[in-house]
C-alpha cells in the first residue's frame, strides 16, 4: 500500500533499489545531496546535479523538465553517507517562473524499480521559496527510511546549500544554474501555438461546456499515476496531479472554444497560417492542412500535429472527468438518501436510486456528446493532414513516398510511429521526434513487453522487432542529405539476416553486418574512437584538426540480439556511447529483450533510460503526464505488397552515387 505522506513523517523502505519520481507544473532542477551522520554534505563530490549527474548509488537528470527519474541504490552509497536528500530548485534566467508560489504543486513519488509506488510527498503551502529540499532518504539502525521534508528557501539554491554544511555553496549554486541554462538553450522548444494570438481556437455552432468537477464543484482530481514512456521524446513516465479540469474547454454559445495547453507558452515566427474556407451557418470551419505558425510548411504542419495532439488529449480528459464526477455524485445522492432508514427500505429509495442513475446517465450523455463532437473534427482534421505530410512525417502507405527524392537539407523532425486513445482507436496522432536525434532508440523484443507480444512466438517477435528497425533506419536514410548519414549494424550471431536483407543488397551500409566477438569489439571501438575525437576538436575549438579519414556525418548503430557477444569492455563502450554519442552524431538504435540481459542487474539501467522504448507491436507504455492519458504507440508498417522501401533504398543509392559519396 502507497504511504501518503506529510511534512515531518517518515516510512520504512522496503527495498534498497529505488525510483524518485518527481512532476511538477514547469520545469525544475532536480538534484540529491549526501550527508553524513550529522547530515552535512563534505563537498562538492557529495552533490548530484546537472552538471555532474552521477555518483556512486545515484543518478539524476541533466537538464530542467518538468518531470524527473532519480534513480538510487542505498547499497551502492559510500558507507559513510547515512542521509540522500532530494532537491528541486527553479532555473534562474530561462523566463520561467520565479517561485514555486506560482506553479502547481510539486509531486514526489518514491518507487521500486517496477513502478510500484512506496511513498508520496507533495510539497503544497510553497510560496515565495524558489528551492526546496523535498524528501530525505535517511539510515537509521542499519534500516534505510524516507521522511518528507518540504523546507523551502526564498533565497535560491545557494541557501539550501549552505543549510546543509557545504562550503562554497553560491558558487556551485551558480555553477548548476549556469549548467541548467546551458541545456535549455540547446533543447528543442515546445512548438509555437496555432494562432498569432497564441490559443489553439475552433468555431462552433454552440457546445455546452463538459460538466465536471471543474464546474460544478470546483475541485480537481486528486494526483493519479501513469506508467511508461512519454510519448514527448526524452520524456519519462511521470506521476503528478492531473491538469485534466484545468484543461477542460469551455465556451459560450456560439463562440470560440480555447484549446490552448495550460501553462504551455510559446514565441512563434510571424509566419500566418493558411486561411480556412468560410464555414456555412450553423457548422464548424473547414479545417486546413498547415494551420499553424511557422516560417516554413513543414513547421507549421508539425506544430499543427502537436496541436492536434493536445486536442485530443485535452478532451479525453475533459471527459473522463465528467464520467468521474457523475459517478462520484450518484454515490453521494445515493449515501444522502440513503443515510435515512425510511428510506431504505419501500418506493422512496427506489426512486431515489433511479433518480440518482438518472442524472448520471444524463450527465455521462452530455459528456459524450460533447467528445464525439471534439473528435469528429479531430478526425477531419487529420483527414486534411494526413495527405498534406512530407515524406519525413508521412506514413508507408502515403503516396508522397513514391514521388520522393532525396532532400538536400535536413527536415526538423521524423516520424517512428501512431498515438491513440481508447476513445477512439482509428483517430491516430504522428508521434514525431525531432533531428537531428537528442538520443537512441530500442525496440523491445520481449514477449512481456505488451499483451500483443504474450500472445506472439518469440522468434516472429524478435523477427518483427529487427524488421521495425530497418525500417526506422531506412527513413533516417531517406530524409537525410546523400552521405550525411551511415548506418552501421552489430549482428553478433547473423541472425537477422533476413530482415536486414533489404539494407545489404542496397549497399547503403557502412559494412558488412559485424559478427562475433571479434566483429562487436571492432565496430565499438570504430565508433568510440569517432566520438572521443569529435568531443576533443569540439571542446579544444580545432574541428578543422580531425583526420581526414575520420567521418564527420550522423552515424546510427542498430544493436540486434543484445548482450549476446558482448563482454564487459563491450557493454561499457555501448553504455558511453548511448550517454556521449547523441551530442556529437552518435546514435543508437537497440534491438533486445531486457530480460536477456538481467545478469547485469542495475548496471544497465541507466542504458535503458537512456533510450526512447518502442516496441514492433501495439502498446499503450507511452504516458503524459500533463492529463495522465496511457497513450498507444502503433508502430509504422509497410503495406502487404509494397515495394516502397525496396524504392527508397534505391534512390538513397542512386543519390549517394550521383553526389559522389
Amino acid at each position: 500500500m502507497t504511504a501518503e505522506l506529510v511534512r515531518g513523517q517518515n516510512h520504512t523502505l522496503p527495498q534498497t533499489r529505488l525510483e524518485i519520481r518527481v512532476s511538477a507544473g514547469s520545469p525544475v532542477v532536480a538534484g540529491a545531496t549526501l550527508g553524513d551522520e550529522r547530515g552535512t554534505v563534505r563537498g562538492v563530490e557529495w552533490i548530484a546535479h546537472p552538471g555532474s549527474h552521477q555518483l556512486p548509488g545515484l543518478e539524476v537528470s541533466r537538464q530542467a523538465a518538468a518531470d524527473h527519474r532519480l534513480a538510487v541504490d542505498l547499497e551502492a552509497l559510500p558507507e559513510e553517507v547515512h542521509r540522500v536528500t532530494v532537491l528541486l530548485a527553479l532555473p534562474v534566467g530561462v523566463g520561467g517562473p520565479a517561485r514555486f508560489g506560482a506553479t502547481a504543486a510539486p509531486f514526489v513519488a518514491v518507487t521500486g524499480l517496477d513502478g510500484t509506488e512506496i511513498a508520496t510527498f507533495t510539497l503544497t503551502g510553497l510560496d515565495a521559496e524558489s528551492a526546496v529540499s523535498a524528501l530525505e532518504l535517511y539510515r537509521r539502525q542499519g534500516a534505510w527510511k524516507v521522511r518528507a521534508v518540504g523546507q523551502g528557501y526564498a533565497a535560491g539554491l545557494a541557501e539550501m546549500l549552505a543549510d546543509q554544511g557545504l562550503a562554497g555553496a553560491a558558487e556551485l549554486a551558480a555553477a548548476i544554474q549556469e549548467a541548467v541554462a546551458r541545456s535549455l538553450a540547446r533543447s528543442v522548444a515546445p512548438p509555437p501555438p496555432r494562432t498569432p494570438e497564441g490559443d489553439r481556437v475552433r468555431h462552433t455552432s454552440g457546445r455546452p461546456d463538459h460538466p465536471g468537477p471543474s464546474a460544478a464543484s470546483g475541485t480537481t482530481p486528486g494526483a493519479g499515476t501513469t506508467s511508461g514512456t512519454t510519448p514527448t521524446p526524452g520524456t519519462t513516465p511521470g506521476t503528478g496531479p492531473n491538469p485534466a479540469t484545468a484543461s477542460t474547454s469551455t465556451s459560450t454559445p456560439g463562440g470560440p472554444i480555447n484549446y490552448a495547453h495550460p501553462r504551455r507558452q510559446h514565441a512563434a515566427p510571424p509566419s500566418p497560417p493558411p486561411t480556412p474556407p468560410p464555414a456555412q451557418p450553423g457548422q464548424p470551419a473547414q479545417p486546413v492542412a498547415g494551420d499553424a505558425t511557422g516560417w516554413s510548411m513543414d513547421e507549421r504542419l508539425y506544430n499543427q500535429i502537436w496541436g492536434m495532439f493536445e486536442d485530443l488529449a485535452r478532451a479525453a480528459a475533459a471527459y473522463r472527468s465528467a464520467v468521474d464526477f457523475a459517478e462520484s455524485r450518484m454515490g453521494q445522492e445515493l449515501d444522502r438518501s440513503l443515510s435515512d432508514p425510511r428510506n431504505r427500505i419501500g418506493g422512496a429509495g427506489d426512486r431515489a436510486r433511479e433518480e440518482a442513475r438518472a442524472k448520471r446517465d444524463e450527465l455521462t450523455a452530455r459528456a459524450r456528446e460533447a467528445l464525439d463532437r471534439d473528435l469528429a473534427q479531430l478526425a477531419a482534421e487529420a483527414a486534411v493532414v494526413e495527405p498534406a505530410l512530407p515524406a519525413a512525417y508521412a506514413g508507408w502507405d502515403n503516396p508522397v513516398w513514391h514521388a520522393h527524392r532525396i532532400p538536400m537539407e535536413l527536415p526538423m523532425a521524423l516520424r517512428i510511429g501512431d498515438l491513440h486513445l481508447p476513445e477512439r482507436t482509428d483517430l491516430r496522432i504522428p508521434l514525431l521526434v525531432r533531428l537531428p536525434l537528442e538520443r537512441g532508440m530500442w525496440v523491445d523484443s520481449g514477449r512481456t513487453a505488451s499483451e500483443a507480444a504474450a500472445l506472439m512466438d518469440s522468434d516472429r517477435l524478435r523477427r518483427l522487432a529487427m524488421e521495425t528497425a530497418v525500417l526506422h533506419a531506412a527513413r533516417l536514410l531517406a530524409v537525410y542529405p546523400p552521405g550525411e548519414f551511415s548506418v552501421h549494424v552489430i549482428d553478433p550471431a547473423g541472425a537477422a539476416a533476413g530482415p536486414l536483407a533489404p539494407l545489404v543488397d542496397a549497399g547503403v551500409l557502412a559494412g558488412p553486418p559485424a559478427a562475433g566477438p571479434g566483429g562487436v569489439a571492432s565496430v565499438l571501438a570504430h565508433l568510440t574512437r569517432r566520438v572521443d575525437l569529435v568531443q576533443m576538436a569540439v571542446r579544444a575549438g580545432a574541428a578543422d584538426s580531425l583526420p581526414p579519414d575520420l567521418d564527420t556525418g550522423e552515424q546510427l548503430l542498430i544493436v540486434n540480439d543484445f548482450p549476446h557477444g558482448f563482454d564487459d569492455r563491450a557493454v561499457t563502450q555501448l553504455r558511453y556511447l548511448a550517454d556521449e554519442g547523441p551530442s556529437v552524431g552518435v546514435h543508437l538504435l537497440m534491438v533486445a529483450d531486457r530480460e536477456d540481459a538481467s545478469a547485469y542487474g542495475p548496471v544497465l539501467d541507466p542504458l535503458w533510460r537512456s533510450l526512447l522504448r518502442i516496441t514492433p507491436v501495439a502498446d499503450n507504455h507511452l504516458a503524459d503526464p500533463w492529463v495522465g492519458h496511457a497513450w498507444t504507440y502503433e508502430p509504422l508498417t509497410i503495406p502487404p505488397g509494397s515495394r516502397v522501401l525496396e524504392q527508397i533504398l534505391a534512390a538513397v543509392t542512386a543519390a549517394r552515387r550521383a553526389a559522389g559519396r
